[in-house]
């Protein structure tokens, strides 16, 4: 009775750790990246792990800041999705992991997989949209010229 508990709690923790963790996908894999060319160009290990690091805050600092400044709804979609596609990825490895523990190989686990992906990867995009700064005190009524880029109130 105890192990069911456990496991239930296990595979709920590993659950919101997914879709907590969603975000940091490809910050990661560019550190792993950089990580090992620098250690597979003779860096070292702590040489490694500093490029690592250094290389993954950068990535995830330069598309926050990227996304959050931007205006343009399409760049702010491409920044958005360079996040949420290595997210989705992840999402099914670990969907169709968390699956095959308790069902068989068929169909439904894959479903479950692609369910999961696509979750993470609507999660990675999402949490994407809380870096954006808050409007102005007008609300959605106000927008930028494209002539002198001086807001003007459309509601007239």
């Amino acid at each position: 009775m105890l192990a069911i508990v456990l496991g239930v709690f296990g595979l709920g923790f590993c659950c919101w750790l997914l879709f907590t963790l969603a975000i940091y996908a490809l910050p990661f894999l560019a550190g792993l990246t950089a990580g090992l060319a620098a250690f597979d160009s003779g860096g070292g290990v702590v040489g490694a792990l500093i490029v690592g690091f250094f290389a993954g805050g950068a990535t995830l600092a330069l598309g926050q800041i990227g996304f959050a400044t931007t205006r343009t709804p399409l760049i702010r979609a491409i920044i958005g999705l360079l996040y949420a596609v290595p997210a989705t990825v992840a999402g099914y490895q670990v969907s169709l992991a968390l699956a095959g523990i308790g069902m068989s190989t068929g169909n439904w686990q894959m479903a479950f997989a692609v369910v999961g992906a696509v979750l993470a990867g609507v999660t990675a995009f999402s949490r994407m949209t809380l870096f954006l700064p808050p409007s102005d005190e007008r609300g959605i009524g106000r927008t930028h010229s494209p002539v002198s880029w001086q807001p003007h109130d459309q509601r007239r």
